[in-house]
């Protein structure tokens, strides 16, 4: 753990949130931590479906899509046709492995949060159970905007599992339905138009309950 923040820390996008808010119990580079694959789900069957269902409605035939910080899977329509998917990740093997992405890259957005993707070419933006991990996620945010053309949606979904040693200290201080709080919070200080919060599946008895944000330029 790192010594205790000072106010040069803070996040000058986030002024209200404390000089810790974007600390980790594991402050290692996340290159380490990611180096091996992962090829598993994050989330259950019920909970990925409504992912997929999310994506169905929200993104059009032919768009040029962003899976930010993907893996192996993104989730997507298997009998959607899109004209590119983009996925970015920390584990290139992973990446490798996903049949859905056209191309890739691999960044560490906590270090660099800027985007190798041009102005306005993205019909959709996906961040899918990741949003916890992200130490500067206005900064992502603001990027992801920029890339997207007008009226283009990010589609940021969440549950309640997560690597807690790595997920940000304010994420881990707030209850679940706080969290879609937190995240129309950075939507609008990136300069996003509109925040859609929705509860996609409610969980309970060992299901995982599933939240999305929507927010559009």
């Amino acid at each position: 753990m790192s010594d205790l923040p000072d106010e040069q820390s803070r996040d000058p996008d986030l002024p209200e949130l404390s000089a810790n808010a974007f600390l980790k119990q594991d402050d290692a580079p996340d290159e380490a931590f990611y180096a091996a694959p992962r090829f598993v789900a994050h989330i259950d069957a019920p909970a990925i479906a409504a992912v997929t269902e999310l994506y169905r409605e929200c993104i059009p035939q032919n768009a040029k899509v962003l899976d930010l910080m993907s893996s192996w899977i993104s989730h997507l329509p298997s009998d959607a046709a899109y004209a590119e998917v983009i996925g970015h990740g920390m584990n290139a093997m992973e990446l490798k492995a996903n049949p859905r992405l056209t191309r890739f890259f691999v960044q560490n957005l906590n270090m660099d949060p800027l985007l190798p993707l041009d102005t306005q070419t993205l019909d959709a933006a996906l961040i899918c159970v990741s949003i916890q991990y992200l130490q500067k996620p206005v900064a992502v945010l603001r990027e992801i905007r920029r890339a997207l053309r007008p009226g283009a949606p990010v589609l940021i979904t969440f549950s309640n599992r997560c690597f807690p040693t790595k997920a940000v200290t304010v994420w881990q201080a707030m209850e679940d339905a706080a969290h879609c709080n937190l995240i129309t919070l950075y939507l609008e200080r990136a300069g996003f138009a509109t925040a859609e919060a929705r509860t996609l599946c409610q969980g309970g008895r060992g299901a995982d309950p599933l939240w999305a944000v929507i927010g559009r330029t």
